[in-house]
């Protein structure tokens, strides 16, 4: 093992994350969905915005944009896929009756709060272990991960020609 005085050398952590993060992703994905959301075909996207308005309350479609990092377009297509079975509700914004606020829809909140709760209770677990300058090395490095895929992604010739 080559590790370095205060931890893992590059070419170790590296190997180790490799191993570590499709079990992340698998046991994340077995979750269990609550019965009142099975059936509406879900995607990560879809947990990414539930999650938004869960935790930061009703937004307009350009705020659910930010926040999720992606097109107007495309939180406006996910709205639009989640509010025909009801599980969103749009409602004009009582300060500009032109804009509408995006919200869960009542009848929804608890199973979706359910859902969420299996890996926010993870995290809590995990980030209560950590001092502060820890999680935010956490946080950082995830983030810095994000974005070097993306780069990775953007770099990659054309295969499907």
């Amino acid at each position: 093992m080559s590790t370095e005085p205060d931890g893992p050398a590059v070419d170790e952590a590296v190997r180790a994350l490799l191993l570590l993060m499709p079990r992340l992703v698998g046991r994340a994905k077995r979750l269990p969905v609550p019965p009142a959301l099975q059936g509406f075909d879900l995607a990560p996207r879809h947990l990414a915005l539930l999650a938004h308005l869960e935790y930061d309350g009703p937004a307009s479609v350009n705020e659910l944009a930010a926040r999720l990092e992606v097109a107007p377009t495309t939180v406006s297509l996910m709205v639009s896929e989640l509010s025909r079975p009801g599980v969103l509700e749009r409602t004009a914004d009582p300060a500009d009756r032109r804009r509408r606020i995006v919200a869960i829809a009542p009848d929804y909140a608890a199973p979706i709060s359910q859902w969420l709760s299996g890996s926010a209770s993870a995290w809590e677990r995990v980030m209560r272990d950590l001092v502060p300058a820890e999680r935010a090395t956490v946080l950082k490095a995830l983030r810095a991960y994000e974005t070097a895929l993306e780069q990775s992604i953007g770099e990659r010739p054309d295969t499907e020609s």
